[in-house]
């Protein structure tokens, strides 16, 4: 166990906060179990009281020792895909506060695959709420840099874990009240989804809980951000006044003052997409324009980053 680790893991014990890698971005931790040390972790981040937080946790049996119902569904996806980027909202048990459930009734349940946050909650003991390390509604932290340049010195310790693996937050699926729900797209898909189940996803509907990142503006940059089909593109850079900066697959246009080509895979668009979306918008541009990703399921974790990064402020 590495000396950060324990240091990291005492900080929490005193109601401090510590940000620490996970497979999918960076997360901003506090003792999930301390009303204060939450409300510390959603000053930080200016998050609204109201918008609940993912509790993460080193085993299974302490992930679902937080809910009250835990149905088959839920075991079947543990099994499948826990330590890993999912999150499963469950009923919350009696013990779990309303300052990590945004004063639900549900709860975000997650076990983290990256080897600094399984030795972290491992050595803490007990849950870490962890939302990411960023101030609310701004693009997600994929490396420590980024954690210290958005939070600086309102985090007591940085855990190092190089860049994140997936790059996009965790898949969200509701089993809340009895079908499964998608929430939040992510890395898991909905087909791997629902061979795990044997039965199909349902979507949102009005009824769903608040959950992490599915505000209909969120992981948005400063800079205004415009989704571009591929075929509209040329003309939307000729056409756009002040200084463009472009993320998309093809090679740079002269025209443009910053440009980031992509990979065309949608795992490798996804581990790239939020450093790239940081780059860009530390260009000094007026506007970022972004060409779509296609529209195919492999992507729609993807396009539904962008979607919400392009929604007016």
């Amino acid at each position: 166990m590495s000396e950060e680790v324990r240091r990291a893991a005492e900080i929490l014990r005193r109601g401090g906060l510590v940000a620490f890698p996970t497979e999918t971005v960076y997360g901003l931790g506090a003792d999930a179990s301390s009303a204060a040390a939450v409300a510390r972790l959603y000053a930080v981040k200016g998050r609204p009281g109201s918008h609940p937080v993912i509790v993460h946790f080193a085993t299974v049996e302490q992930a679902f020792s937080w809910a009250r119902e835990v149905p088959d569904a839920a075991r079947r996806l543990a099994a499948r895909f826990w330590p890993g980027p999912l999150t499963l909202i469950l009923k919350r048990a009696p013990h779990a506060g309303d300052f990590v459930t945004g004063g639900q009734d549900t709860i975000g349940l997650r076990v983290p695959a990256h080897p600094a946050a399984q030795a972290l909650l491992r050595e803490f003991g007990g849950p870490i709420a962890a939302p990411s390390a960023n101030r609310f509604g701004r693009v997600s932290p994929t490396c420590a840099e980024h954690v210290r340049q958005d939070l600086g010195t309102a985090v007591d310790l940085v855990l190092e874990g190089g860049s994140s693996e997936v790059g996009i937050e965790s898949t969200i699926v509701d089993l809340s009240r009895g079908r499964a729900v998608l929430l939040r797209p992510g890395a898991i898909s909905p087909a791997e989804l629902e061979d795990a189940l044997g039965a199909s996803l349902a979507m949102p509907d009005a009824g769903a809980p608040r959950a992490s990142g599915t505000l209909e503006r969120h992981y948005a940059p400063k800079t205004p951000l415009r989704l571009v089909p591929a075929h509209a593109l040329d003309a939307e850079i000729a056409r756009t006044r002040g200084s463009v900066a472009v993320l998309a697959f093809s090679r740079p246009d002269e025209r443009a003052a910053s440009w980031l080509r992509m990979p065309r895979d949608a795992a490798s668009y996804a581990h790239r997409l939020y450093a790239a979306l940081r780059e860009l918008d530390g260009a000094g541009c007026a506007q970022i324009l972004v060409e779509q990703p296609p529209d195919e399921p492999a992507w729609l974790a993807v396009r539904d980053r962008l979607k919400r990064a392009a929604t007016p402020a």
